[in-house]
């Protein structure tokens, strides 16, 4: 089984930064990918960026590219999403997810793929 936990969230100020970090854990668990959602009060969870293992391939939301960077630690399973020029439509709750098994590139912006989910972390930002 594996574990998801991640680290990070809080309150800041519309253009301010914050990290958050996400470790996945599993005694045999090797992943494939990682990937960050988040989910407004009143909306539908929404892709934030994705990092493929083998080569650190990213992905992003439009809405975030430029401002948030996601990174890898392969000795630890961790990934850390670097996020910049805050907005308050940024406020939500962020959620990591951990996929072991292969699949094409550009489904790790599909949250359905993921086997593995974090408790997730909020992240307010005010205006």
């Amino acid at each position: 089984q594996v574990q998801v936990v991640e680290s990070g969230g809080g309150l800041v100020q519309a253009g301010g930064s914050l990290r958050l970090s996400c470790a996945a854990s599993g005694r045999t668990f090797s992943p494939y990918g990682m990937g960050w959602f988040r989910q407004a009060p009143g909306k539908e969870r929404e892709f934030v960026a994705s990092i493929r293992w083998s080569d650190g391939r990213t992905s992003y939301a439009d809405s975030v590219k430029g401002r948030f960077t996601l990174s890898k630690d392969n000795t630890k399973n961790t990934v850390v999403l670097q996020m910049i020029s805050l907005k308050p439509e940024d406020t939500a709750v962020y959620y990591c997810a951990a996929k072991g098994g292969a699949t094409d590139y550009w489904n790790l912006m599909l949250g359905y793929v993921y086997d593995s989910w974090g408790q997730g972390t909020q992240v307010t930002v005010s205006s």
